[in-house]
């Protein structure tokens, strides 16, 4: 499934998630969550989730992570690794899903926690029959006859 990343890059990514975990802010959930991406460029950016009292204004490590890379200039995401501290991996949310696959919808996603146990998949396992850029580009939001 990581024909495009190489096992020593995930390691890099996963490393790269712990660390940004540390840097949690997350007084409320005591969830620290980090994240790492691979863009397009091959450099890789971090991100942790920072949570607020209006809970509605939180977000998630790999968004953080996403928007990061997205403010130095990439376009293009071919991976994304999340740590948790739990027993078993944890898949991102679906506001996360969603803006992975906007930058990156054929991203191998990986999922890494406290123990051994890691599950990798793909955007297009995690959000199938998506709604992306694709869409937009392809017209397929004309308006009706009925409505011109």
């Amino acid at each position: 499934m990581n024909a495009t990343v190489s096992a020593p890059t995930l390691r890099r990514l996963e490393k790269a998630a712990r660390a940004a975990a540390r840097n949690s802010y997350s007084p409320y959930s005591k969830f620290r969550v980090g994240a790492a991406v691979l863009a397009g460029s091959g450099k890789i950016y971090a991100g942790c989730n920072v949570e607020n009292a209006s809970y509605g204004l939180c977000n998630c490590a790999e968004r953080t992570a996403i928007f990061t890379a997205a403010t130095a200039g990439e376009r293009a995401l071919r991976a994304v690794v999340i740590y948790t501290p739990t027993a078993a991996p944890t898949m991102p949310c679906g506001a996360c899903r969603q803006v992975i696959n906007e930058f990156g919808p054929q991203a191998i996603v990986v999922g890494v926690c406290d123990s051994a146990r890691r599950d990798e998949t793909t955007v297009p396992m995690l959000l199938p029959e998506s709604f992306g850029p694709d869409n937009l580009r392809q017209g397929k939001f004309r308006k009706r006859e009925t409505d011109q």
